[in-house]
């Protein structure tokens, strides 16, 4: 068991949330009880996660995706009120950081993202350096790519295959980061792998020969919850679980 206090600390401390420009707070959005035995983490705070953690008697549950973000009008009703009450009424502390956990370089989504796959990184891209880029020993295909990918992350990848060249250097953020493609592009990347495509997107593989993969949002951000809530574990002797429910985005 630990204090509530010195897991946010110990969070704050590894993630550094102080250095990026988010689109909603990191750290404890719902504060609960004081001591924490068992922590679940998840992708996104929604109900059924939240259901979940109760059943599983959590103290805390650690996300990617809080529930928090800039642009709401702040008022509690509707689907908000019930999340949040059901975290309160239970005592459930919640932490949610989101681009310090696409970030990280040992513990985010991008590089357990990388090392589920055995990429290696040499590089950052990108606003805030979330783009992570590296030279592979062994060019691959487009269609070796997509296999592996459907294969780690049990999804169908949308592919887009540029011009049909050896994929030497790879790019990727996870998540919706398709706006990063034309960063890709300009380090020097052959493919570039997140989560999401947008219409753009397809004219700019087609016009410069890059191949670009979209793998699913929730399917790319499914690695840095559960390997900090493993690290929290170690360092404090609480019990994890983490908690994958299927999303089809």
């Amino acid at each position: 068991m630990a204090a509530r206090t010195e897991i946010e600390g110990c969070l704050n401390q590894w993630l550094q949330p102080e250095r990026f420009k988010d689109y909603g707070p990191n750290g404890l959005q719902i504060e609960g009880r004081a001591e924490i035995r068992r922590v679940v983490s998840g992708v996104t705070a929604s109900l059924a996660l939240i259901d979940a953690a109760i059943e599983a008697q959590a103290d805390a549950i650690l996300v990617h995706h809080g529930l928090f973000w800039r642009g709401q009008d702040g008022r509690l009703t509707g689907w908000l009120k019930t999340r949040v009450e059901r975290l309160l009424s239970h005592g459930i502390n919640l932490l949610a950081y989101h681009l310090p956990l696409d970030a990280h370089p040992e513990l985010g989504n991008n590089a357990r993202w990388a090392a589920r796959l055995g990429w290696r990184t040499d590089g950052r891209f990108g606003e805030q350096d979330l783009g992570f880029v590296g030279t592979q020993d062994q060019a691959t295909t487009v269609e070796r790519l997509a296999i592996d990918l459907q294969s780690s992350l049990d999804r169908v990848p949308t592919v887009l295959p540029g011009d049909g060249r050896p994929l030497r250097r790879l790019a990727w953020c996870s998540g919706g980061a398709q706006g990063y493609f034309e960063a890709a592009i300009a380090a020097g990347a052959d493919a570039f792998l997140t989560g999401e495509i947008s219409e753009p997107q397809a004219h700019l593989s087609r016009e410069t020969g890059v191949a670009f993969l979209a793998c699913g949002h929730h399917a790319t951000e499914r690695y840095g919850a559960p390997a900090v809530g493993e690290r929290l574990a170690t360092q404090f002797g609480l019990e994890h679980q983490f908690i994958d429910l299927p999303n089809p985005a």
